[in-house]
């Protein structure tokens, strides 16, 4: 990564930046509902999307409250369902390699939607990395 970029990446990590450049509370619902109406369109992300419910209006609530809290913004999502506990949560499903790489190429295509520097996009696409590997349970 070049020093710009490092720098670039340095600054996002300051304080509310993430929260504010995504948009705040609605550009985190943004970003859920474009992550899960890609979900919905793609038949290659079929299996993950039938790990969730039918209705995906909780789900939708619960990832955009999650990002608020992600990119250091107001702790909603806690206040709304309780502590997070990403491995928890998704233990009874069987996720590998392949879901959270799917899971990720969603993410990756509604993060192209949002109207956020390239740079931005990227960094976001680094740091979920993370959390989607703490809900994979399988090799």
């Amino acid at each position: 990564m070049s020093q710009d970029l490092e720098k670039l990446f340095e600054e996002y990590r300051q304080g509310d930046t993430q929260f504010q450049m995504a948009g705040g509370v609605e550009g985190c619902h943004k970003l859920a509902n474009d992550f899960y109406d890609i979900m919905e369109s793609l038949p290659e992300a079929r299996k993950i999307l039938f790990m969730h419910p039918n209705d995906l209006s909780e789900s939708r609530d619960k990832l955009a409250l999650f990002l608020v809290g992600y990119m250091n913004g107001p702790p909603l999502f806690e206040e709304k369902y309780g502590a997070i506990a990403l491995g928890a949560a998704h233990a009874h499903l069987p996720i590998s390699g392949k879901e959270k790489g799917m899971w990720l190429t969603c993410m990756e295509k509604a993060l192209e939607k949002q109207d956020w520097p390239d740079t931005f996009k990227a960094f976001m696409l680094m740091r979920l990395n993370t959390p989607a590997s703490r809900i994979q349970n399988r090799p």
